[in-house]
């Protein structure tokens, strides 16, 4: 499987990074299925998704409790099954981050997904706690780069903005989420970020979701293929050894 031809680090989340994981909704495509503990390669995609966000503080999951081995804070839209705008305004309701991550709970690749996210320089001025004196020099490039910017989403194979992979500023997405009538009940994505300046970064299969049965059965497929070259990658360092 590919991952992004970017090989800087990914940088890691700062106390400052907060993320809300959406894992909620109907998924009327897969006949109701609990779409978040659906499992792939050993790890349901609330897992993943758990995962790709470890060291944000704090993570909420916005959908009904689940077995999880970390702690997470968990929250539900009112009424339930609002729609995942309002899922994000119960979230961000508990948050007081200057960043936070956006993310649904039916991305297999979650975690190499976040690390693109993570390689890009913080969006909210002085918002690096892992800068040292060799970075004072770039301050003020970042903060040109940065300066417009109140989000940045990955896209997937099809040049799609993914609205929940991103990676936001949260003063206007909790402004924009105010904007909207009925705590944004109902709303779209499209409709809550229409007014925000999104960067976009390109991800191919990292940003791909599970939306029906067709889908998880691709990203069961893609992840076996991915485990058997990483087997005989390392049975041939191993030869070679």
């Amino acid at each position: 499987m590919t991952t992004s031809p970017d090989t800087a680090p990914p940088r890691p989340a700062t106390p400052r990074t907060a993320a809300i994981i959406l894992a909620g909704g109907r998924a009327s495509r897969l006949g109701g299925a609990a779409k978040p503990l659906l499992d792939i390669d050993g790890r349901t995609l609330l897992d993943r998704a758990v995962a790709a966000v470890a060291g944000c503080e704090p993570i909420v999951v916005v959908g009904p409790p689940s077995p999880l081995h970390v702690d997470v804070v968990w929250a539900r839209e009112t009424p339930s099954f609002g729609g995942p705008v309002a899922g994000i305004a119960a979230g961000l309701a508990l948050i007081d981050t200057a960043e936070v991550y956006l993310l649904a709970a039916d991305l297999p690749n979650a975690e190499a997904a976040v690390a693109v996210l993570r390689q890009h320089p913080p969006l909210s001025p002085g918002d690096d706690e892992n800068k040292n004196d060799n970075d004072n020099k770039n301050d003020d490039e970042n903060a040109s780069e940065n300066e417009n910017h109140d989000g940045l989403c990955l896209t997937d194979a099809a040049g799609r903005m993914q609205w929940l992979l991103g990676r936001y500023r949260t003063a206007p997405l909790r402004t924009a989420v105010a904007a909207l009538p009925d705590s944004g009940r109902g709303a779209s994505m499209r409709a809550l970020l229409a007014d925000l300046a999104l960067t976009a970064r390109a991800a191919g299969d990292l940003a791909m979701d599970v939306d029906t049965w067709d889908d998880l059965e691709r990203a069961r497929a893609m992840m076996s293929t991915h485990r058997r070259g990483d087997a005989n990658a390392s049975a041939s360092d191993e030869e070679t050894t």
